[in-house]
């Protein structure tokens, strides 16, 4: 565990989180740095655009610059750079919990790489990095959600082992609703 004892106080971004790179053949993998933050609000808006919904993306530079190197990190990124140092590809996460288990386990929120740099193994890397994190500190769950439509994505995840969890339906609350329901007295 790092930081105070607790998984993800400081986690990958945080400053006390910092560890080398690792390097897997000619791509590099390293904890992101604050420096990297137009980087990934660049490719942030690259994946919104690729599923067809960069008019939702609301996020600044300055809201992923203190999620995830603020004085308390919610997320945390990981970055894959070409043989040139360049970022080409990144994976945003943060910690999730399972009652069942009674383990934390990741949450890919994110996982991208560009399209100039895809088929290079830099998706694999990222998350081989993330599943190392998930076995080092005892965490029992590597999760994320993917589009339906996007057969590319769903392909390479299953060659991985992942498997889909067709037993459950993602609900979420936004806008108006959410606003609704948090501003009721019921």
């Amino acid at each position: 565990m790092r930081g105070e004892g607790r998984p993800g106080l400081r986690g990958e971004g945080g400053r006390a989180g910092r560890r080398a790179a690792l390097t897997y053949s000619a791509r590099m993998i390293r904890t992101a740095l604050p420096t990297d933050v137009p980087a990934i609000h660049a490719m942030v808006r690259e994946l919104a655009d690729y599923e067809k919904a960069l008019h939702e993306v609301r996020t600044t530079e300055e809201q992923l610059r203190e999620a995830l190197f603020g004085e308390r990190p919610a997320a945390f990124a990981h970055i894959a750079e070409d043989a040139a140092g360049e970022p080409v590809g990144f994976a945003l996460w943060f910690l999730n919990f399972s009652t069942w288990r009674g383990v934390h386990g990741i949450y890919l929120e994110d996982l991208y790489v560009r399209p100039e740099a895809r088929g290079g193994g830099h998706g694999r890397a990222l998350l081989t990095e993330l599943a190392r994190i998930c076995v080092e500190r005892g965490y029992e769950r590597l999760e994320w959600s993917v589009l339906n439509w996007n057969e590319p994505s769903i392909g390479f995840y299953e060659s991985l082992g992942a498997r889909p969890q067709d037993e459950w339906t993602v609900y979420r609350l936004t806008d108006e609703a959410l606003a609704r329901l948090g501003g009721s007295d019921d």
